[in-house]
């Protein structure tokens, strides 16, 4: 078969999975699940994956992860992994949709939480769902393998368990056969069909900071008597803000305090208070001075209080990387698929995706998928669309995706596919 029938065919039956990809979304956006909790999200992947009569479909990695294998029914050797996330967030759903959330988990760590699609990543798996069901449709026309994998516990795993891309790997979810390429896209902010990349780090590196600040619990009448980290912790939270004033201002970080714990109640002096948060730097190498800095700085505050503190750091997620060679050899597949006009680079960011631990073991691509109401002004910037609901960032409860965005995902997820595995995109070429 030549090649542009293939890509007519990509086009056709991802028009025709549309509906049931609107719908899976739909489910999903409705039935969350946070991390290392996605067992119901988990089963009915599975259920499609079996039902689109793979090669092989594995379950319970990293926990709820899943991994969908197709050989392709012509010689090839390149494998293509492409992968999507699907955990949701503790975020209040307040998008408007008909389909929101109402789950509340009442049982998760540090909980009650209210639970959401915050992210995009019911759009996500509701892509790579669509996406597996053209491939498969199409396996004798295809080279080589795909892999389809499901990832849990991207937002990370509640402290003391583990679970993600890295341990999925760990767990041999990519060892046989071993991925080529790799290749995923995050829905977020950006106009509908428009694709957003970065030479680079398209995502900064990040870690959970975790700081024990000690002192000796008393009455509430009689705080002389003991020792007060109250104090310390908001000095503390006070000083970060002072933080980013000794790094250099080229390539932003932040370190964002996000949950505080004490033991106690309200009429005693507690003996330790926990401040949980995040560290995150555009440039992955500023990693280590900001922990040493931000380490310096807790137990100093603790001390001018008479207190003492413990700092850790925890779930470490590497920067993701897309190099320039992979990002040419794709872009003519991109510019094909949706539209050159609609292929823009974008500026650096914040965020961050534990993709970076497939991508930058295996080489691929990661990038951004509009999804939103916008559209670009005549100086090339986003900006919201008249009438529409607006530009909003991932992880606000306001957060949303516009369901004709998806068809895309599908698209590209199959033409990224079918290009690698034909040599079509190879940096090596």
């Amino acid at each position: 078969m030549s090649t542009e029938p293939m890509y007519e065919a990509f086009d056709a039956r991802a028009s025709a999975v549309e509906p049931q990809v609107i719908e899976w979304r739909h489910h999903f956006h409705q039935n969350p699940e946070l991390s290392n909790r996605e067992i119901n999200t988990a089963a009915l992947i599975a259920g499609h994956l079996t039902s689109l009569k793979l090669d092989e479909v594995r379950t319970g990695i990293s926990g709820h992860g899943v991994v969908g294998v197709l050989h392709g029914g012509r010689p090839g050797e390149r494998v293509i992994a492409l992968r999507a996330d699907i955990d949701a967030l503790p975020v209040k759903d307040e998008s408007g949709e008909e389909f929101a959330s109402t789950f509340v988990d009442e049982d998760y760590p540090g909980g009650p939480f209210p639970v959401a699609h915050a992210c995009g990543h019911d759009g996500h798996i509701a892509m790579l769902m669509g996406a597996a069901t053209v491939l498969a449709g199409l396996r004798e026309q295809l080279p080589g393998t795909v892999l389809f994998v499901f990832q849990p516990a991207e937002e990370g795993a509640p402290p003391g368990e583990e679970s993600g891309a890295r341990k999925m790997l760990a767990e041999g979810a990519c060892d046989d056969p071993v991925p080529t390429m790799v290749f995923g896209m995050h829905l977020g902010p950006l106009p509908n069909g428009y694709v957003g990349y970065r030479i680079g780090n398209q995502f900064g590196a990040s870690c959970m900071v975790k700081v024990v600040i000690t002192g000796q619990q008393v009455h509430g009448s009689t705080p002389w008597m003991g020792i007060d980290p109250m104090p310390a912790a908001g000095a503390l939270a006070v000083g970060i803000g002072q933080l980013y004033r000794q790094l250099p201002a080229f390539d932003p970080v932040t370190v964002t305090i996000g949950h505080i714990e004490d033991v106690g109640r309200f009429n005693i002096v507690p003996e330790t208070i926990t401040l949980w948060g995040t560290v995150r730097c555009t440039v992955e190498d500023d990693m280590t001075e900001v922990q040493k800095r931000l380490a310096t700085l807790a137990e100093q505050t603790a001390a001018a209080y008479n207190c003492t503190a413990t700092v850790e750091y925890l779930q470490e997620v590497p920067a993701v990387h897309n190099l320039r060679e992979w990002i040419d050899a794709s872009m003519p597949t991109l510019r094909r698929t949706v539209g050159a006009a609609r292929v823009f680079e974008t500026p650096p960011t914040l965020g961050y995706d534990d993709v970076s631990e497939f991508v930058n073991r295996f080489g691929g691509v990661y990038l951004m998928l509009g999804a939103q109401d916008g559209e670009v002004s005549g100086d090339g910037k986003m900006e919201p669309a008249p009438g529409g609901r607006g530009l909003v960032p991932n992880h606000s409860p306001h957060f949303y995706v516009n369901d004709d965005s998806l068809v895309q995902g599908v698209r590209l997820h199959c033409n990224i596919a079918y290009d690698h595995l034909t040599g079509r995109i190879d940096p090596k070429r």
